[in-house]
């Protein structure tokens, strides 16, 4: 599956977000940074189709999206969103059938269900009320009926909206591993928005975004540390971890609520 944004703007009250212009192909990683309240869900929303353009065209494999019905776009793109809470108190393996609502058939189901939730790390939360979990465990749910949905579909795109933001480190990073390998298994694309610069170098692109606007496109490493620098106004030093992977810290503030 190809995704193109070209010229979309939305207007959100008195801000104006956009034209956003940018293609992920399919099996591509990238992840979009940006400070809080730069765009970056916003971004993601708009190919949710949870906002309505107001101008520009979003395309799927070169048809605009708004052809395709909800049941069409629920068999090619699954969406983690950066808000997971609900009230009332649905099981959680209920939640997660949710996302094979719209498979073609009902086979295996209660297979796929299990699996998806070992892969999401949530196993022992099956049977639970959701309303019950905690923030992060409630992430994991989610996260395992978008693997429940996209599980029998290839060349598929998945959104995830700070999906580890909950999360201790240990199980930040398991998880990141875990829809990676899910996305590579069946060629998914990955489309995530973060808040951990070294999570981001672990994808292939950074969309880097200020004031409602894509500054920036480009590869995800090292080279992009002056750009970071100036995109979080911090100060930024480049090292080597034991297997060789670029790791940023930052070293200085150069300013306080900028």
């Amino acid at each position: 599956m190809q995704l193109q944004l070209q010229g979309a703007c939305l207007r959100l009250g008195q801000h104006l977000f956009g034209p956003f212009d940018f293609t992920i192909k399919t099996g591509e990683r990238v992840a979009i940074l940006g400070k809080s309240g730069a765009g970056k869900s916003t971004i993601v929303r708009l190919i949710a189709r949870d906002h309505q353009l107001k101008s520009g065209m979003i395309s799927i494999n070169g048809t605009s999206m708004d052809r395709y019905s909800s049941a069409q776009l629920s068999r090619m793109r699954g969406v983690l969103p950066q808000n997971t809470q609900i009230t009332f108190g649905l099981l959680t393996d209920l939640m997660i059938e949710l996302g094979r609502v719209s498979a073609p058939n009902n086979l295996n189901q209660e297979s796929i269900v299990m699996q998806a939730a070992q892969m999401a790390c949530a196993e022992h939360l099956l049977g639970r009320a959701f309303n019950t979990l905690s923030g992060g465990e409630q992430a994991r749910i989610h996260l395992a009926r978008v693997f429940a949905q996209l599980w029998d579909v290839c060349d598929g795109l998945i959104l995830v909206d700070e999906p580890v933001a909950a999360l201790d480190p240990g199980l930040q990073y398991q998880l990141l591993d875990m829809i990676d390998r899910f996305a590579r298994e069946r060629n998914h694309a990955v489309l995530a928005v973060l808040h951990d610069i070294n999570h981001a170098l672990d994808f292939e692109r950074l969309l880097l975004v200020e004031n409602g606007r894509i500054i920036q496109d480009c590869p995800a490493d090292h080279r992009v540390l002056e750009d970071l620098e100036r995109l979080y106004g911090i100060e930024l030093e480049h090292l080597r971890d034991s297997q060789g992977r670029s790791v940023l810290i930052q070293v200085h503030p150069s300013g306080i609520c900028s």
